[in-house]
């Protein structure tokens, strides 16, 4: 299997080159991204990120401030917004009662304890964390979506119902665990699942993994 991961890595790379995954200006607006992302697609996410820097109200103390209708207002691009609006609040609430809006003392937490600590955040799934722990922590942390998923068993590396647990050990058992390496490889699934391995009408004989 690590070498199966390996090649599949390097062939992505390869084909892709480096993604500079995640785009943002700073860690507080990749954690906002991550929340923003759940069930829709980057472009809906960046819109709604942009409405909140032209208001200069993308800071933790600033936008815990808002009043939870504007906010969905101002999110609306995103999808589900008033969902969206009440568990950045909620997020909001456990990053300034335990950190004080701060990402150096947070990132100082052990990972594992930081984890659930973020699992106990109401809206915050193990993909959002994870997402949150990796990109905007630097912790060494797998992060599994749809598009690795659905990957990975359309080439039998994985059974189709397999659970977020089981795929992200598939992962940090066969891969060194490093912050940039599971950031790119990640990325890397992300820009196939969308462009190649897609759900509906799949590119298969153009993919760069066609025989892998």
């Amino acid at each position: 299997m690590k070498r199966k991961l390996n090649n599949i890595f390097l062939r992505l790379s390869a084909a892709f080159g480096p993604q500079h995954w995640w785009p943002a200006e700073n860690a507080f607006e990749v954690i906002v991204g991550a929340i923003l992302t759940q069930n829709t697609n980057w472009q809906n996410v960046e819109k709604a990120l942009l409405r909140l820097k032209e208001q200069k109200l993308l800071t933790p103390k600033k936008l815990a401030k808002v009043r939870v209708e504007k906010l969905a207002s101002l999110i609306k691009s995103a999808g589900y917004y008033n969902l969206k609006a009440a568990r950045l609040k909620f997020f909001l609430r456990y990053f300034l009662r335990n950190y004080g809006g701060s990402i150096r003392r947070m990132a100082r937490r052990d990972l594992a304890d930081l984890r659930q600590e973020l699992l106990g955040v109401k809206g915050i799934g193990p993909e959002t964390a994870d997402s949150i722990l990796l990109y905007a922590l630097a912790k060494p942390v797998f992060v599994i979506d749809a598009y690795t998923k659905r990957i990975f068993s359309r080439h039998k590396l994985a059974k189709e119902d397999a659970d977020y647990s089981w795929l992200q050990q598939l992962f940090t058992r066969n891969l060194k665990h490093d912050v940039s390496l599971f950031n790119e490889y990640h990325a890397l699934l992300v820009k196939l699942g969308k462009d190649f391995c897609r759900k509906k009408n799949p590119k298969c004989e153009i993919c760069p993994l066609y025989g892998q």
